[in-house]
């Protein structure tokens, strides 16, 4: 998912100035070889597949140009926000909705998860399935598992899951499309995710991510249970703090922390109730900054792509599309 992808795009800062100079050939390399060695040992995995499999991949260098400069890193709110909130993307929301209603109110049912924000998700990540990456998800793992040392160790546990997936799915490896850190389908799980929480929502013995619009909406719904998603509890309300004390409420973590009385303390009121902690943010808008309290749903949101900036994406893309 972008994010999960999303939650590793976030640490990556610059662009390395030690990759080496040697295009593919990743078999003639020691690391690799040691690599395979660990992944046959620890998995029910065949040698002469990884080695075959492994032997297609090759660098790519728009790889690591790329996930050096997330837009998540890169922007503020005023600047991130017209890129999901805006009128085409509104109405396909809107269409998306009316075209699944009964898949929708299944997987709610289900999941407790909202249709809008199952929806907007889907919208933030591939506008619906129109832009699901053109990057060859066996180089682009592989260049970033052996040529990208900062997240090597989470992109080599990563290559190991895109092979069992595609042992696990009847995949061809060399024909899985996605983005740079290979992620995959309208709603872009990566590989770990899709062995984890993809579902076959349509019961037709395989889940697609592809070409299943049911599977994609079963997903993307168990994937936020799966992560703390609260039925019936708020996501994210803006908030008028009294004074400044509120900013010794703000912190760089995701995860909710404070109670309700910490934020009466600080002078932040909310309307909206919860019984669960609450994370304050100061957002930076196109008309000066904001604050806004997250909820637990607000943090589940946050574990699809570990940023801020693309939960508040998603919620106010539902919003707007609930409307």
């Amino acid at each position: 998912m972008r994010l999960l992808a999303g939650s590793f795009l976030g640490l990556c800062l610059a662009m390395p100035a030690f990759l080496p100079a040697a295009q593919g050939d990743y078999l003639g390399r020691e690391d690799v070889q040691d690599w395979i060695a660990e992944v046959v040992a620890e998995h029910p995995l065949d040698e002469a597949y990884v080695l075959e499999t492994l032997g297609k991949a090759e660098r790519v260098d728009k790889v690591l140009e790329r996930i050096s400069a997330p837009a998540e890193k890169k922007l503020n709110w005023g600047e991130y926000r017209p890129i999901f909130i805006k009128q085409e993307r509104i109405d396909g929301g809107i269409a998306f909705l009316e075209q699944h209603r009964e898949l929708l109110q299944a997987a709610e049912l289900k999941y407790g998860v909202p249709a809008e924000v199952i929806v907007a998700i889907i919208g933030v990540e591939t506008f619906y399935g129109r832009f699901r990456g053109r990057d060859q998800a066996l180089s682009a793992l592989a260049t970033l598992a052996f040529d990208y040392p900062p997240r090597a160790k989470f992109f080599r546990r990563e290559l190991a899951e895109f092979l069992l997936l595609a042992r696990e799915e009847s995949f061809d490896p060399e024909d899985i499309r996605g983005s740079y850190a290979a992620a995959m389908g309208m709603p872009q799980f990566i590989s770990s995710s899709y062995r984890a929480y993809a579902v076959d929502f349509d019961q037709d013995g395989r889940r697609d991510l592809w070409d299943s619009t049911a599977d994609v909406i079963g997903s993307v719904a168990n994937y936020l249970q799966r992560h703390g998603w609260v039925s019936g509890e708020p996501i994210a309300e803006r908030v008028s703090p009294e004074g400044n004390e509120y900013k010794a409420l703000l912190s760089k973590k995701l995860k909710p922390q404070w109670k309700r009385a910490d934020l009466h303390q600080r002078g932040v009121r909310t309307q909206k109730r919860s019984g669960k902690e609450k994370s304050v943010m100061e957002l930076v808008a196109s008309d000066g900054p904001q604050v806004w309290v997250g909820f637990q749903n607000f943090y589940a949101i946050t574990r699809y792509n570990h940023s801020k900036l693309y939960a508040m994406a998603v919620y106010e893309l539902s919003q707007k599309i609930s409307q």
